[in-house]
């Protein structure tokens, strides 16, 4: 069981990352071309050419556009907000920024004030990493790694660099072979709430628009969430037992009847997304601020029109497999 220090300061992190959303970071990385054939490029905001992390039977991956609606969905999304809107949390300069690199990047050992649930890496962090809010950022600081070559994610939550004459700090760290099903043991957190990686969430430029499509569920946020969760999810991040409020790893999916024929291009992409592979309560935050990364390329306004559905366009599949302690 999760020591309550940890429980609070992961909800304290939600609601700082929430709050600082909208600081701007410090640089946005030119993105690089496109990529051809389906290469996976390298850089800050690469192109995957179209692969996607982890196996297809992963439960990010997974259609769930057929799957039974849960008993509590009506209770579940009036606990987020029924007349609460999406909140696109990207565009051209906000969202949770990620890095490709070589497998011969070098790799640098990371102190983490949670050690006990963390991966011990290496993690091979490149010279100026893309920070998630910026270099200066009081928020929740990401750094996201791709390892290109071998085809493993590393995550870091709450990371700062060398300072002092100190190496890499960071609240905790996750490695994950995108290759592999394979979940955090139960209990522990990862780089997020839930214990889940946060990058297969991230809606991407490369998938919406240069490929027109999103084929995996998003990361999403709720400011209030039950103390339980359910696969894939790890972890849970709150004190309250209320069975009205959301478990970490609750999917939600829009409903097949929305009309989305009035949204821009973009926007009808990641709607269709959401049709078929739904949304996972990832951590606390913002109630249904839904994250992406971030792109020069973004048309915001085009991003904003995801504001127009509501929560009672939502539903919750059935979830099995809860966790309580």
């Amino acid at each position: 069981m999760k020591r309550a220090s940890f429980v609070v300061a992961l909800i304290l992190a939600g609601i700082i990352g929430w709050t600082f959303a909208a600081a701007p970071p410090a640089r946005v990385a030119q993105p690089p071309a496109a990529a051809a054939g389906g290469e996976v490029q390298l850089g800050v905001g690469a192109s995957l050419g179209g692969r996607r992390p982890f196996p297809p039977d992963n439960p990010w991956n997974t259609d769930i556009s057929q799957a039974p609606v849960d008993p509590n969905s009506d209770k579940l999304v009036a606990s987020v907000g029924v007349d609460t809107g999406l909140h696109p949390d990207w565009g051209r300069v906000y969202g949770i920024p990620y890095v490709v690199v070589p497998g011969s990047q070098a790799k640098s050992q990371v102190t983490f004030q949670y050690g006990d649930e963390s991966d011990a890496g290496p993690y091979p962090i490149p010279p100026n990493p893309p920070i998630e809010g910026g270099a200066d950022s009081k928020g929740d600081r990401h750094i996201l790694m791709i390892d290109r070559d071998n085809w493993v994610l590393y995550e870091l939550f709450a990371a700062y660099p060398p300072e002092g004459g100190k190496g890499w700090r960071a609240g905790s760290g996750a490695i994950f072979d995108l290759n592999s099903n394979k979940l955090r043991p139960a209990g522990w957190t990862s780089a997020d709430a839930a214990g889940l990686p946060v990058f297969p969430g991230l809606v991407r430029y490369d998938e919406v628009v240069e490929r027109k499509a999103l084929e995996h569920a998003v990361r999403f946020t709720c400011k209030k969430s039950r103390r339980a969760y359910v696969p894939p999810a790890t972890h849970f991040a709150s004190r309250s037992s209320d069975p009205a409020l959301p478990p970490m790893g609750m999917r939600v999916r829009l409903k097949a009847g929305y009309d989305i024929s009035g949204f821009p291009p973009c926007a009808q992409v990641v709607l269709t997304g959401l049709k078929k592979y739904g949304m996972i309560l990832a951590d606390n935050g913002g109630n249904w601020f839904i994250t992406g990364a971030p792109d020069p390329r973004w048309n915001d306004e085009e991003v904003n029109t995801l504001k127009r559905v509501k929560g009672r366009d939502l539903e919750v599949i059935r979830m099995d497999g809860l966790v309580t302690r």
